[in-house]
């Protein structure tokens, strides 16, 4: 890629840039008149966002970067590399192509991947970062996708697709169908050049809604990063007709945490209880996948409420997200909590609670941090309580 960006002088000043006040430095003279300033000052904030959520990337001189904003949209390294542990076969074509992560994690597991990016500039870069990362199973093509698809007409081992909303329905409910490309519409087309389909969807998409666009649906993955839902990933299987498995992982930098369960099976009833020696706060990614009742039934804890989801047991168990020791339960009244919680400094959740975060913290002057952790919730006898409680 001929771009004056690559020049060793402009790469060794974005990288030395990196650590110095954005600020100032995008109020210094250009030193490089022939660039756009801009062009550089985007390749050092894009280049800065890379540094945790790309390493890859970010380890490498001459990877030239989109906007920011893209950076920031993109699938991270832990994402993308734990999505392509759930697929294999032989070849992959990304309809969607953007950045190329998803990609080169993809290449390492199929031996052909084909990328389709219709921007041409963002296709031309894809080609040239894959050059330096030295990636050479994958082939770069510019166009509308389904065109680049039926031109090449062969038969996919997967096909992958990451739709984005279009810009013209924001504020109405999140539909596929009002993303392009629209997966909905041309999934026929899309049958006809593979039988699986993997699609990205963001977090916003809600699962009964996507069921409700989407045929053929096998397993639904609810992806977290860092206790954030970052993306929903929808396997689907030309003419499957059998149970839809929903898995819900959180990626952490020390460990992967998973859970699954049979969408759809309302047979499954937890037990309730009022709280007991431990509490149990589900990850983000159960959170998302809605299966509040599963989840009791499956690690034989009770819940506090039906719409609280704090689980509660007298021993202690391994479970996916936040585990704490109750120390006091105290009544919600007036009296009570501003002997034991004014003025003090509590980390603060609520759960099936009519009061903010921010109300409770105004109304009896508690900050924010420590080590205590204030749980303000409803119990299975429809009480407002208070839980104090210590990390595990």
């Amino acid at each position: 890629m001929d771009s004056p960006l690559l020049s060793s002088a402009v790469q060794d000043f974005i990288t030395d840039s990196l650590q110095a006040n954005f600020a100032k430095i995008a109020l210094m003279k250009n030193p490089f008149p022939e660039i756009k300033w801009n062009d550089i000052l985007n390749q050092i904030a894009s280049k800065n966002k890379a540094k945790e959520k790309l390493p890859t990337w970010f380890s490498h001189k001459y990877i030239i970067y989109p906007s920011k904003i893209s950076i920031e949209q993109t699938s991270s390294e832990r994402a993308a590399k734990y999505k392509a542990s759930l697929i294999d076969g032989v070849t992959l074509i990304d309809l969607t192509g953007g950045f190329g992560i998803d990609d080169y994690y993809f290449a390492q597991k199929f031996n052909k991947v084909a990328h389709c990016e219709i921007n041409e500039e963002l296709s031309k870069i894809v080609q040239h970062n894959y050059q330096i990362l030295n990636q050479r199973n994958i082939e770069c093509f510019q166009g509308d996708s389904l065109e680049i698809l039926k031109k090449l007409n062969f038969k996919w081992s997967w096909i992958y697709i990451d739709p984005s909303r279009r810009s013209d329905v924001k504020g109405k409910v999140f539909m596929l169908k009002d993303c392009l490309p629209n997966v909905p519409y041309h999934l026929d087309d899309y049958f006809e050049y593979s039988d699986h389909i993997l699609i990205k969807t963001a977090p916003i998409l809600d699962i009964t809604a996507g069921l409700s666009e989407l045929r053929f649906v096998k397993k639904i993955h609810c992806i977290a990063v860092d206790n954030e839902v970052k993306e929903l990933l929808w396997e689907i299987e030309k003419d499957y007709n059998g149970n839809i498995i929903l898995n819900a992982v959180s990626l952490t930098k020390d460990k992967t945490e998973t859970f699954s369960v049979d969408y759809g099976d309302t047979d499954i009833k937890a037990n309730y209880s009022l709280p007991k020696k431990y509490l149990y706060e589900p990850n983000a990614a159960m959170m998302k996948t809605g299966a509040f009742e599963a989840i009791g039934v499956t690690y034989d804890i009770e819940k506090l409420h039906q719409h609280s989801h704090l689980y509660t047991s007298d021993k202690e168990i391994d479970f996916p997200g936040r585990k704490f020791a109750l120390k006091e339960q105290l009544s919600f009244d007036k009296a009570t909590l501003k002997k034991h919680l004014e003025g003090k400094k509590f980390n603060i959740t609520i759960r099936n609670f009519p009061m903010s975060v921010d109300e409770i913290r105004k109304k009896w002057k508690i900050s924010d941090g420590g080590n205590d952790y204030c749980f303000f919730t409803t119990d299975i006898n429809n009480d407002k309580i208070v839980l104090l409680c210590e990390k595990i």
